[in-house]
């Protein structure tokens, strides 16, 4: 018999009330947009269930966020996804892959977008979102790197994927993992940090992105740890189609883990609610790819 005063378990349960009331905002908007979008979401694989992990992973990391706060991580988010699955799934070529990487940068860069893409519109409206924020005139340059550097490295797996097919040499563990950035993770937590105005300075925001890449690194590991046998139907690169076995990708997961310990633990007395968010990433992340992924049955 638990011997915790009543008290602090209801402070703690109606807490968990609280993020999952959060999560549940979060889940009805990112169904609007689904439905302001279907033509990026077909389902499967994008399904009600994903829509509600996505919102509720977003809840849970960040707890001292409302649902207005945690929007753009949201919805940046689902537009990863959508984005994944236009170059993943969609696309047959380089040469159509690479038009979509470019329309995606140019309307980052504050351009149009093309009145039949609804990627590009999806865009648009986070890129708006964020335009109206305070810091964004100063560090929208880094949102946008960032993003280069995400569509850049989707590209790249894209041109792995195709070499595989044609029987040419796949990339090394090492090359593969390098590649992370294309998991996304960092976009969106720079467009987290600078929509809740959460870091002042370019300098502040270099370095959490730094830590964030290290974090991503081990979000990559357990995403194809979770996702092998769905990457080896779907034909998706996963690590462990490079040589390397379970035990060897888990290692190296702890590994990672560990140094990104290094990288945050300094960042704490300057940016310590950031710190906490990475270490919430990380551990919930671990936490939920230990029994499911987000992708629903394709």
């Amino acid at each position: 018999m638990s011997t915790e005063p009543l008290a602090a378990t209801f402070e703690r349960t109606a807490e968990q009330g609280r993020i999952c009331s959060v999560a549940t905002r979060g889940h009805r908007d990112l169904q609007e947009r689904v439905a302001s979008y279907p033509a990026l979401f077909p389902d499967p694989p994008v399904d009600g269930a994903m829509l509600s992990a996505l919102a509720m992973s977003t809840a849970f990391i960040a707890p001292w966020c409302t649902a207005a706060e945690l929007r753009t991580a949201n919805r940046t988010s689902l537009w990863v996804t959508a984005e994944d699955w236009r170059i993943d799934s969609e696309i047959i070529s380089l040469e159509e892959a690479t038009a979509t990487v470019a329309a995606c940068l140019a309307v980052a860069e504050g351009g149009a977008p093309a009145a039949d893409d609804q990627l590009t519109q999806f865009l648009a409206d986070i890129r708006d979102d964020l335009t109206a924020t305070p810091g964004f005139a100063r560090l929208g340059h880094l949102w946008r790197d960032e993003l280069r550097r995400m569509l850049d490295a989707e590209l790249r797996e894209w041109q792995w994927r195709a070499n595989s097919a044609s029987g040419t040499a796949l990339p090394s563990a090492d090359e593969y993992l390098a590649n992370a950035a294309g998991y996304g993770a960092t976009w969106v937590n720079i467009s987290h940090w600078i929509a809740t105005d959460a870091v002042e300075t370019e300098e502040q925001l270099a370095a959490l992105a730094t830590a964030s890449y290290a974090v991503e690194k081990v979000l990559r590991l357990v995403n194809d740890l979770a996702s092998y046998k769905r990457d080896v139907k779907g034909g998706d690169l996963n690590i462990l189609m490079l040589g390397l076995d379970e035990e060897q990708v888990r290692k190296q997961a702890v590994d990672q883990a560990d140094q990104c310990q290094k990288l945050l633990d300094p960042l704490t007395r300057v940016s310590p609610r950031q710190v906490a968010y990475l270490r919430r990433v990380l551990d919930f992340t671990v936490g939920f790819y230990h029994g499911t992924d987000f992708w629903g049955v394709r």
